[in-house]
């Protein structure tokens, strides 16, 4: 199939359409990296220890819109 076969093809779609078909190819140009996957799953289960154990400070949303006025 030609691109621009494709093109135009696509722009009989709707807008939504056409937002949804972008979304897919989208998806299907950034598959994951399992390694990387695994580094933060590590990472997300340290952090929520150390916030579950009071290791780290926690902020209201008041304290940090005040802070950045």
């Amino acid at each position: 199939m030609e691109v621009k076969s494709i093109l135009k093809d696509v722009m009989q779609l709707t807008p939504a359409e056409r937002l949804y078909l972008l979304e897919l190819i989208a998806k299907s140009l950034s598959k994951p990296n399992s390694e990387i996957e695994k580094i933060w799953a590590v990472e997300a289960e340290k952090r929520y220890q150390a916030l579950k154990n009071g290791k780290v400070k926690t902020y209201t949303i008041q304290e940090i819109t005040e802070r950045y006025k």
